[in-house]
This record gives C-alpha cells, structure tokens and sequence, in this order.
C-alpha cells in the first residue's frame, strides 16, 4: 500500500512537539469501525492497537453505540460530578451483579478523574492515608501513568525525566524473573525489610501490574504473584495491582489477577471500563480502607456519564454470561501458534515472545529491529506499536472482538515483516 504522508498542516505548525503516535503512523485518519480504521485519502488499517487498550471490544462498537445514541437523544445528564444519577446507578448495579459478586469482591468503587494515571493517584493516596507512611514499592519496567505521583513508581528513565523535579517515596524492586531465575523472589525486597539499617522506610503500599505492557510484556508468574501477596501481608503492606491495560478482560479473566487467584487490597482500572474509548477510571478497594473524607479526593470529570452508559451495555453484551474470557483465551492461543511459527522461521536472531490472553510481545536481539518492523507493517495496513524502555519489543493489543480471519490476516502481515526486516 503507498501511503502519501499528510502535507504539513496544522498538525505540524499549531500542535505541540509532544505528539508521539502520529509519527509512526503518518495519516489522517477519519472512521473506524471494529477492528478497522480508514484514512481520508481511502486507506484502510488493521487494528492491532486498540486504542492503547481502551478498544477492547473494538471501534465504534454497534451495540454500545446504540446505548449511547439512545441516551444522548433523550438527553441524557452528560456531566454530573459526584452526583446520583440514573446512569451512574445503572452502572454501579450491573458492576456488582457482573463482575464483583460472581467472585466473591467484597470492593468500594470509587470514581476518581477519568484517567488511568487519576486512578493511581488515589490509590497511592488512599494508601499513605490508610497505613500513615509515605514510601511506596514499585517494580523494575512498570509503568503506572504520567502525573508526579504515579510517575515516581514508574520505571522509564525517559518518562521520569519528564517530570523536571525528583521524584520521591517511590522505591524500585525486581519484578519477577529480573534475574533471570538466578536469584530467590523477593530475596532483596524482603532482607530489605527486615533490616533495620537497610535506608528502606517502611512502605505504605506496593504497586504492581501482573503484566507490563509498556514495559515489555513481562509477564508475571502466578506464583510470583501469590508470594508477593503474602510478603504485602507479613509485613504490613497494601497490595494494588494496576489493571489499567490489563483489566477489562485482556488477560482472559475480567481481572488480570485473577488466574493467581490473590485478592488485592486495591485495584486501578480505565482504558476499557467505558468499552467505547470514552474517559472513565476506577480505584476500587476494600470496604475497611474507605476512610476518605467527603471531597478528599475528586475531579470536575469523575462523573462522565455517557462513559457509564457505554460501561454497563459492554458489562451486560460481553460479561453477563461468561464467554468473553473463553473466546479470548482460544483468540491467544491462536497468537501464540502464529509466535511460535514466526520465530521458529526467524533463525538466529534470538526472537523470543511472551504473553497472556490477547497481550503479546514479540523481542529481538537486535534492540532497532521491533521499531523497523512496526514501521513496514504501517505500510502494509497494520497498526503495531513498540514497548519496552527501549522500544525493543512488538506488542500486540487486538481487540478482543477481534476475529479469527482478523486475527490470523493481521499474522500473515507480522510475519512478512519480521521476514523483510531481518
């Protein structure tokens, strides 16, 4: 496909130097629907994206559209704050009957600003207000938003130079398998601890995603995850598992956690929890950690309406009767042949992929080598991003709607341009 990038316009001159995507991805696009994008010159493009995440059930999902369409045209309360309303309840209802009773969540829920990074926020703050101590434990590669505070348990040396002041309270651990196996979990974390000369101050809270999307799919093992739960217990700890990325069924269950069968003391979600790309965030945590004052925490946005809308038909389409994780599961096993093929054919480049559900990475030796092949598949029609702190890893984010004839055609395309790049 010849792809003529757009002439320099106000993109280029008015719009700041910060935009990022639009450099891989030199189009203009206009409509999308499923799993397709398409351009204003007449091109279209596989979506292998989803939005970062928030697509889980595609663009312009038809069933969440007409819930949309229907309440803005009777109009609808669009902004409301904190206030009740029919939207918000009807939401509220069908998280609890969909998601937390069926197993067994005892969660509050709590509307924060409508971003991922707002959710973390709250969390990180609930969790210092809670335990009445500062230091937060992250991991090495997470990535848990760009605001100060999540930036401060955010690995990326790039991001956190952004920030231009230290970054404080916030203190690295190795995720799992940073050694490469060669050293015990939680061996450093724990002597750490339990040293009284060791510098650590006692942390509030440890933070945690079960898989790092931005920092490389690094998948946690479910054991690891079980152990870090019994470490956060043992020794006073809250545990939040960020499910920003990873939630709303990415992994196959609702929750990412899930599989290891832990329940954290916190939990953060967005991207997906609106379903249609709409701004909306979760800090859900146990009922005895709800010791906010009223207005301690809030956001003009936390009540964005048309999001719960959209929430509750995408909870009540694709939740309700227990298919979606299945359907996922089967479409990441399907990934994981078209993997197995690819770097079976890629020789001695040392490829390797990891991932779970409809989450992969695909990492070469060659650290160049993911952002050249993202960069031909753009050419061909597929949306590829990179991960990693230095961009080394193809990362595959379908959406969950995603079809088979999809699924393996956006394949086909991968593996062409792992093939032409080598």
């Amino acid at each position: 496909m010849t792809i003529t990038p757009p002439a320099l316009s106000v993109f280029e001159t008015l719009e700041s130097e910060v935009r990022s995507y639009c450099r891989g991805w030199p189009a203009v696009f206009d409509r999308a629907q499923g799993s397709r994008l398409h351009d204003e010159d007449g091109h279209s493009y596989l979506d292998f994206f989803a939005g970062a995440g928030s697509l889980n059930y595609g663009h312009n999902n038809p069933v969440l559209k007409r819930a949309l369409i229907d309440y803005i045209e009777r109009d609808g309360i669009t902004h409301g704050l904190d206030m009740a309303t029919s939207a918000k309840r009807a939401f509220l209802e069908a998280f609890q009957n969909i998601v937390l009773r069926p197993r067994d969540l005892p969660y509050k829920v709590m509307f924060p600003g409508p971003t991922g990074t707002n959710a973390v926020e709250a969390a990180l703050k609930l969790a210092r207000k809670v335990k009445g101590r500062e230091s937060v434990v992250s991991f090495t590669n997470a990535f848990h938003g760009m605001s100060l505070g999540s930036l401060a348990v955010t690995g990326n040396a790039f991001k956190r130079a952004g920030a231009g002041i230290p970054l404080v309270h916030g203190t690295p651990m190795p995720f799992d398998n940073y050694f490469d196996g060669r050293v015990p979990d939680f061996l450093w974390f724990e002597r750490l601890l339990e040293d009284q000369g060791s510098g650590l101050n006692k942390p509030a809270a440890v933070i945690v995603e079960t898989v790092q999307g931005e920092g490389g799919i690094n998948v946690a093992r479910a054991e690891w995850l079980r152990a870090l739960q019994s470490l956060c217990e043992r020794q006073d700890m809250l545990l939040i598992v960020d499910d920003i990325q990873m939630g709303c069924g990415r992994t196959g269950g609702f929750f990412s956690f899930e599989e290891a069968g832990i329940t954290p003391d916190i939990v953060t979600l967005s991207k997906s929890i609106s379903g249609y790309g709409l701004p909306m965030s979760l800090c859900l945590f146990k009922p005895e950690l709800d010791i906010w004052e009223p207005g301690e925490h809030n956001g003009t946005f936390r009540g964005n309406n048309p999001a719960f809308v959209t929430a509750a038909a995408a909870l009540n389409a694709y939740w309700a009767d227990g298919q979606m994780e299945k359907q996922t599961l089967a479409r990441g096993e399907q990934v994981e042949r078209a993997l197995l093929e690819i770097v079976a054919e890629d020789t001695g480049s040392g490829a390797r992929f990891r991932g779970r559900g409809l989450v992969w990475g695909l990492e070469f030796t060659d650290r160049t080598r993911a952002s050249a092949i993202c960069a031909r598949a753009f050419e061909l029609g597929l949306l590829l991003e990179t991960s990693g702190p230095e961009s080394q890893v193809v990362k595959l984010l379908p959406a969950l709607t995603v079809s088979p004839e999809e699924l393996d055609e956006g394949l086909r395309i991968l593996a062409r341009c792992v093939r032409e790049t080598a």
